[in-house]
């Protein structure tokens, strides 16, 4: 897997305008394979410490990547004593392919667990199958379902113990 120097993370308030661009991006990625945007409530202060962190991934000096995360409420998976969830993961389409959402996924999961998360959690889409191979090859497993798209049958929750 060839990685591009110039990728760099940097963790930003998720007000950040590199935040707001790919958030567009990623809107249009959900609404081109899901038929609608993701419309998983939120707030901006779910990101910001200490309930949680947000990250953008710049190649080339240009905003290509994202991902944040956020404390969730205990009980999912019944193990978990203080879970974090996954949120805004995406890489741009033109990037794909060259290692940065594993970066993220890392700097997520670590970043989680310095601030004291023992699971980190997800939920995605059964038609993101690349995602679902970063995830599952990143040792995430399924775990019952929770979120605002737990009922829907093409929703896949996962986790992994930090």
């Amino acid at each position: 897997m060839q990685m591009s120097q110039e990728f760099r993370l940097r963790q930003v308030p998720y007000e950040h305008p590199d935040v707001a661009s790919l958030e567009l991006a990623a809107q249009q990625f959900y609404i081109q394979i899901y038929g609608s945007p993701d419309e998983t409530p939120f707030t901006t202060a779910d990101f910001s410490p200490p309930q949680g962190r947000f990250f953008v991934g710049y190649a080339d000096g240009l905003a290509v990547a994202m991902g944040g995360w956020r404390f969730r409420t205990p009980g999912v998976p019944r193990v978990a004593k203080r879970p974090a969830e996954i949120r805004r993961m995406f890489v741009q389409e033109q990037v794909r392919g060259r290692g940065f959402g594993r970066v993220v996924l890392a700097a997520l999961e670590a970043s989680a667990a310095a601030s004291g998360a023992d699971w980190m959690l997800l939920e995605t889409g059964r038609p993101q199958i690349a995602a679902i191979g970063l995830y599952r090859s990143s040792g995430y497993v399924d775990v019952e379902r929770f979120g605002y798209y737990a009922a829907s049958e093409s929703a896949l929750n996962l986790g992994r113990r930090l």
